[in-house]
C-alpha cells in the first residue's frame, strides 16, 4: 500500500401501468407534454437546459437536464452549484431511469385485496383523497389527530409535514435518524453544540490527514465528498482506513487497520491515550474552547494500545504510530463521523462522542481542512396561520431515548402496536420503503395490521405500497417543483428544484397532493396559494430572492462569510457552556456515562459470522433499485466472504449461497464472492436488493435482502437508536 501509486493518483472520475383491480399489475405510460419549465437554450441539442436539484440521494446536488421536445435526453452536474460543481456520482448521472421507469405508479389506487396482497383498483384523485379524507376525519373523532404519523424520506415530504402539522399531529419519524445517523448527530451535538450537517461539513480537499472509520467514500457516492476526496487522494494526504473490509477507500489509504467489527470505540479511546499522553493536542485550541480535559485525560491512561489490541485486533504499534501521525496534522485533520452511524446500540454514541472529541482535542473544529462552519442563508416562512397544538409525539415513553433529536421511527411503530403513550392509528409513507428500511420485519408488519388507514405516496409500487389502503403515485424530482432549498457549504446559497418534463399518467407533484387533501379536510387556509409558482414568487420576494434568476441559474449564492478560523470565522459553540463539552455533564445528570465508555459487543456463535452491509456506486436503496440505467452497475449483489474461510467450508468464488440468521430467517440465493479482503468473522453485502414487490419487474428477484436478516437490535440508550449490526449469519450452499 504505497504512498504515491498511480491508483492513489487517479481515484475516481465521476459521471458528468398502474396496478389493475384484483392484483394485475400494469403500469400504463401517458405521452409526456413539453414542459413551460425555466431554462436556457441548449445548443446542442435545439432544445432546454433547465438546472433543478437531485433527489437521487440526501445530497442535493446542482443538475441540468438537457430537454428536446418532451424528452429529458442527459442529466449532467450543475457548473454554478456548489454541491456538484459541474459533475454527478453514476446514480444522479442515471437519475432519468427513475423518471422513464415503466414500472412507475401512475394512478391513485385503492386496495380491493388483503394488506400485502398487492390487489388494487386504479380510481380517480377525488375518490382516492376523498377516502382518505373520509378516514382522517373519523379518526381525529375517535382517537384525536394525534393518531396519525408520518413516515418520510426526501424533500418533497414538507408538503406532508406541514398538512398533517395543521390536522394536529406532531409523529414524524424518518429512518434516517434512529436506523442511520442519529447517534453521530447527537454525540457532536452534546460536545460541540452543532451536528456534523447534511451534507456534511468536511473540508477533507483540505485535510492533510483522513480518517475514515467504517466509512465507504467511493461506495457510498456522497457527490462533493467524493470529489473532494479523490482531491485529497490525489495531492497525496495522509489516509488512515479502519474497516473490517478492504474498501474501495482502503485501496488508497496509507494503512488499512482491518478491525474485528465492533470494536471502534476501543481504538479510539487508545487513540486519545497516545494523543493526550504525549501530549500531542492542541493545547492552545483545548485551553481556549474546552471544558473537561482534566477528566478526559485522567479517564484515557488506562486505554493503551496494548489494551486496545487485545480487543480490537490491530497490532499496539501500528496504533501508537498512527495516533502519532493523526496528531502531528492538526488542526488540519479530519477523523470522519460517518453517516450511517447505528451499528450495535449499546455504544454507538460514546463512539461518536469518542470520535467528536478526538477530533476537539485536535483542534479541527473549524480550521481549514478539519470542520468548516458554514452561516447558510435564511429563507423567509410563507406565511399562513399557527398549527394547532399538538401532543408530544408518542416515539418514546417516559425516561427512554432522553437526547433524541428528532422522533423514533421503530417508537411510533411501537405506539402502533401497544398504544403507549398513546395509539397510532393512520400512517402516511413517504418516499420510504418502511419493509425494507426498518429493521425487525416482522414488528413492521404486524404493526401495519393495526392499522385503520396506511396511505404510501410514492413512485414505484415498492413492497410498502403493496399494504396500503391507498397509494398516490407522485410526480418525479425531474417532474415537479419543491419547496426552496437553502444549501450550507463553502458556499451557501438557496436553489430550486423545478420540472423538466411532465410526470406519466395522472401522477401528481406532492404539493399539489397535499393541497388538494387539505381543502377536502377544510384545511385550505393552511395552503393559501393558486399554484406552486405563485408560492415560491412570494417566498423568494420575502426573502430578497430573484425568482426568475433563481429559475434560470438552479443556485444563487449568499453574500460571503468566513467558514474558517484562517478566513476570520469566530468559533461559537451552542452548548450550556458556550464551549466544547468534551466531560458531558447532561450525560451525567441524565445517569449516563460522562466520557466514552467502551462496551465488548458480543461475537458470533461457532459457524456463524457478523452480517455488514453497504452501499455501491450505483446504488441508493429504493431509489436505484429497479432503475434500469443503474442496475447494471451494480455489483452484482455478491457476498463477501474470507477466502480461507471459503475454502475450509469447501465454497468457492462464484457459489450459490443462502444465508440463514440467528432466528432461522433464511435469504434468497447470493453469489459469493470469495476475497482475501475482508476478516473472517465477518461477511459483508450491499443493502436494498432482494426485493419481492410484483410490481418492481426489474428488480423484483434479483439478489438477497439483508434487512430481512435483520431481525435483532441493539438499542442506543442516550439516543434510541437501533444498532443493526447485533445480527449473525450460517452461510448454506446451493446445489449447482
Amino acid at each position: 500500500m504505497g504512498d504515491s501509486s498511480p491508483s492513489r493518483r487517479r481515484f475516481l472520475s465521476l459521471a458528468a401501468g398502474t396496478l389493475a383491480a384484483a392484483g394485475a399489475a400494469r403500469f400504463l405510460l401517458a405521452p409526456r407534454t413539453a414542459q413551460a419549465a425555466h431554462g436556457t437554450i441548449d445548443p446542442s441539442t435545439d432544445g432546454k437546459l433547465i438546472r433543478s436539484v437531485c433527489e437521487v440521494c440526501f445530497w442535493k446536488c446542482g443538475i441540468q437536464g438537457h430537454v428536446q421536445g418532451d424528452r429529458l435526453l442527459k442529466i449532467q452536474g450543475s457548473p454554478v452549484h456548489p454541491l456538484s460543481n459541474g459533475k454527478l456520482c453514476p446514480r444522479g448521472a442515471g437519475g432519468q431511469g427513475q423518471s422513464y421507469d415503466p414500472d412507475r405508479l401512475v394512478k391513485p389506487l385503492l386496495r380491493v385485496g388483503p394488506r400485502g396482497s398487492e390487489e388494487f383498483k386504479a380510481v380517480s384523485w377525488d375518490e382516492a383523497l376523498g377516502f382518505i379524507a373520509a378516514k382522517l376525519d373519523d379518526i381525529k373523532k375517535k382517537h384525536g389527530p394525534e393518531a396519525v404519523a408520518l413516515f418520510n424520506h426526501g424533500a418533497g415530504a414538507s408538503w406532508f409535514k406541514h398538512l398533517l402539522q395543521a390536522y394536529g399531529t406532531a409523529n414524524f419519524g424518518a429512518p434516517s435518524f434512529a436506523q442511520c445517523r442519529g447517534p453521530r448527530d447527537v454525540a457532536f451535538d452534546i460536545t460541540f453544540g452543532a451536528e456534523p450537517g447534511s451534507p456534511e461539513v468536511l473540508d477533507i480537499s483540505k485535510s492533510d490527514c483522513l480518517v475514515l472509520i467504517g466509512s465507504h467514500l467511493g461506495e457510498n457516492m456522497h457527490n462533493t465528498q467524493v470529489q473532494d476526496f479523490a482531491e485529497f487522494v490525489a495531492r497525496d494526504g495522509d489516509l488512515i482506513v479502519v474497516d473490517p473490509r478492504f474498501s474501495t477507500a482502503a485501496s488508497k489509504a496509507r494503512t488499512w487497520m482491518p478491525i474485528r467489527p465492533g470494536t471502534d470505540t476501543a481504538l479510539l479511546l487508545a487513540w486519545l491515550h497516545v494523543i493526550v499522553g504525549e501530549g500531542r493536542h492542541n493545547r492552545a485550541y483545548v485551553e481556549a474552547y474546552t471544558t473537561g480535559f482534566d477528566k478526559l485525560e485522567e479517564a484515557v491512561k488506562a486505554y493503551t494500545p496494548e489494551w486496545a489490541a487485545a480487543e480490537t485486533g490491530l497490532d499496539a504499534e501500528v496504533i501508537r504510530n498512527t495516533a502519532r501521525r493523526i496528531a502531528g496534522a492538526q488542526p488540519a485533520v479530519l477523523v470522519h463521523p460517518g453517516r450511517h452511524a447505528s451499528w450495535y446500540g449499546a455504544d454507538d454514541t460514546h463512539r461518536e462522542r469518542a470520535i467528536a472529541i478526538l477530533n476537539a482535542v485536535l483542534g479541527s473544529w473549524g480550521h481549514r481542512g478539519g470542520f468548516f462552519r458554514p452561516s447558510g442563508m435564511k429563507l423567509a416562512k410563507f406565511p399562513t396561520p399557527a398549527y394547532p397544538k399538538a401532543k408530544p409525539p408518542a416515539d418514546r415513553v417516559e425516561g427512554e431515548a432522553p437526547f433524541a433529536l428528532e422522533p423514533l421511527a421503530q417508537g411510533l411503530r411501537r405506539a402502533t402496536l401497544d398504544g403507549k403513550p398513546y395509539p397510532i392509528k393512520a400512517w402516511f409513507v413517504y418516499g420510504t420503503n418502511l419493509i425494507q428500511s426498518l429493521p425487525q420485519r416482522a414488528e413492521t408488519l404486524k404493526a401495519i395490521e393495526a392499522l385503520d388507514l396506511l396511505v404510501v405516496c410514492d413512485l414505484i409500487p415498492a413492497e410498502i405500497a403493496g399494504y396500503a389502503d391507498v397509494v398516490l403515485p407522485e410526480a418525479s424530482y425531474l417532474e415537479r417543483y419543491d419547496d426552496l432549498l437553502g444549501v450550507s457549504w463553502h458556499q451557501s446559497g438557496v436553489a430550486l428544484r423545478q420540472p423538466m418534463i411532465a410526470p406519466p399518467g395522472d401522477a401528481k407533484p406532492g404539493w399539489w397532493i397535499a393541497k388538494e387533501l387539505a381543502t377536502k379536510l377544510g384545511l385550505g387556509a393552511y395552503f393559501p396559494w393558486t399554484d406552486i409558482e405563485s408560492y415560491l414568487k412570494e417566498r423568494c420576494r420575502l426573502s430578497g430572492i430573484d425568482f426568475e434568476a433563481l429559475a434560470r441559474e438552479g443556485f444563487l449564492p449568499a453574500p460571503d462569510k468566513p467558514t474558517v478560523v484562517e478566513d476570520g470565522l469566530a468559533l461559537t459553540f451552542a452548548t450550556e457552556s458556550k464551549k466544547i463539552e468534551i466531560y458531558s455533564e447532561k450525560l451525567a445528570k441524565a445517569g449516563f456515562d460522562p466520557l466514552p465508555v467502551f462496551k465488548r459487543p458480543v461475537g458470533p456463535p461457532p459457524g456463524y459470522f457478523r452480517l455488514l452491509y453497504g452501499r455501491a456506486p450505483a446504488q441508493t436503496f429504493g431509489r436505484t433499485t429497479n432503475n434500469r440505467l443503474l442496475g447494471e452497475l451494480s455489483h452484482n449483489d455478491k457476498l463477501w466472504l474470507n477466502a480461507k474461510v471459503a475454502a475450509d467450508l469447501g465454497l468457492t468464488d462464484g457459489a450459490r449461497v443462502k444465508l440463514v440468521n440467528q432466528d432461522g430467517i433464511e435469504s434468497a440465493p447470493i453469489e459469493l464472492k470469495a476475497t482475501e479482503r475482508i476478516r473472517g468473522d465477518c461477511v459483508f453485502m450491499v443493502h436494498g436488493w432482494g426485493h419481492t414487490a410484483k410490481g418492481l419487474k426489474y428488480a423484483s428477484g434479483k439478489g438477497a435482502d439483508d434487512s430481512g436478516l435483520v431481525s435483532r437490535v441493539g438499542t442506543d440508550p442516550v439516543m434510541g437508536g437501533t444498532g443493526m449490526r447485533v445480527n449473525f449469519v450460517a452461510i448454506r450452499k446451493l446445489e449447482a
